[in-house]
């Protein structure tokens, strides 16, 4: 798989730009400012619906504009696929596959897979859990598309139950005599508990198989003998019918929710613990360290999705600037072969000379094969 070409309406910085892209290296020159992330984070756009650099839309937005427009061709198996998304802050999105349009915005994704490593994710290692299941949703949603409504579902219900849990919190603070109406409270537990059971089932499976993958990435990478290993690590303990778990463990914890107003049981408490022989990464892992632990697990998500049978492009957003020059060739040689490679730098001289391929200027609103 690789993106054939990008055009971006009312993006970022862009007014309008179109870059046509090849198979191999491909790599965006030019000084910090210019624009070269806004290209790697429309195409992550795409294939994830989310930025790894904000939170909401809107910024998303060119200033001024109304809506942006990602348009971007893909080809897999000699076929191309035309993915157009149109981002619309304040409205549901749209989108269209093969210029048809979509039911639902979330049916666009599988069409292009990616995986990003950008300066952000030094936070894998040394952030908070968030983070961390972000990472895990995310390649979950990859791999298996359907898990987005999953996702959707258990997000939407746990918004519901600590509306729930809230308002009984408040009207209790307010001197209210019953504390709330929590009569709905049990129906809202089983819908927590079937899709919190699959979305938990869909990450077990996932970190077992991405397990292997993190340790060698690592090695290759960091060029050391100390074992990554990553483990999922429940908010509860829960027994083979996670189901059933989730319900015992919500109805264990229902008068400290209440007396907090807040759902303390699900995956949204969950962690991925990453260590580093015996110690955790987070808080005993060097600077060295956490870089090399970071690129690994994006690597074995590359890996994995690569096992899989469809290769992802591999975007990698000013990232050799960050790495010495060791790590600068071992993930060269790493990465290498990959049927598209999208790099970004302000310094050509920090890409190792395997990865310097078709070569574009960014400045000045537009991007320039040279």
């Amino acid at each position: 798989m690789y993106v054939r070409g990008l055009e971006l309406v009312d993006f970022r910085s862009y007014e309008r730009v179109v870059v046509e892209l090849g198979p191999g290296p491909c790599v965006f020159v030019g000084p910090n400012g210019v624009g070269k992330t806004n290209l790697v984070e429309a195409l992550a756009y795409v294939a994830t619906l989310e930025s790894h650099r904000v939170a909401t839309d809107a910024p998303l937005v060119r200033f001024g504009a109304g809506r942006a427009v990602v348009r971007c061709a893909v080809i897999h198996d000699e076929r191309e696929l035309l993915i157009e998304l149109s981002i619309e802050p304040g409205r549901a999105n749209k989108a269209r596959l093969g210029r048809s349009p979509v039911t639902r915005t979330r049916d666009i994704l599988g069409a292009l897979r990616l995986v990003l490593f950008a300066p952000e994710d030094l936070t894998l290692v040394r952030g908070d859990p968030s983070e961390r299941r972000r990472y895990l949703d995310e390649l979950l949603v990859a791999r298996q598309p359907r898990f987005a409504g999953v996702r959707s579902d258990y997000d939407r219900v746990l918004k519901q139950r600590n509306a729930l849990l809230r308002s009984a919190y408040l009207a209790r603070k307010t001197g209210g005599s019953r504390g709330g109406d929590l009569s709905t409270l049990d129906v809202w537990d089983t819908h927590l508990a079937q899709h919190g059971a699959r979305l938990i089932r869909g990450r077990l499976d996932l970190v077992a198989a991405l397990a292997p993958h993190v340790s060698k990435s690592y090695s290759a990478v960091s060029a050391s003998r100390s074992d990554a290993r990553i483990a999922y690590s429940p908010s509860v303990p829960l027994p083979d019918d996670l189901e059933q778990g989730l319900l015992a463990a919500l109805a264990e914890a229902r008068a400290q929710e209440i007396e907090r107003g807040v759902t303390l049981v699900g995956p949204h408490r969950d962690e991925l613990t990453l260590s580093l022989g015996e110690l955790p990464a987070k808080g005993y892992a060097s600077h060295g360290e956490s870089w090399s632990y970071a690129l690994a697990l994006r690597l074995a998500a590359y890996e994995l999705l690569r096992d899989d049978g469809i290769e992802p492009v591999l975007a990698l957003d000013d990232v050799f600037a960050e790495l010495d020059a060791g790590r600068r060739d071992r993930l060269a040689a790493l990465v290498g072969d990959a049927s598209q490679v999208i790099v970004t730098c302000a310094v050509e001289d920090d890409v190792p000379a395997t990865l310097r391929g078709a070569r574009y200027i960014v400045g000045g609103g537009e991007v320039r094969r040279v």
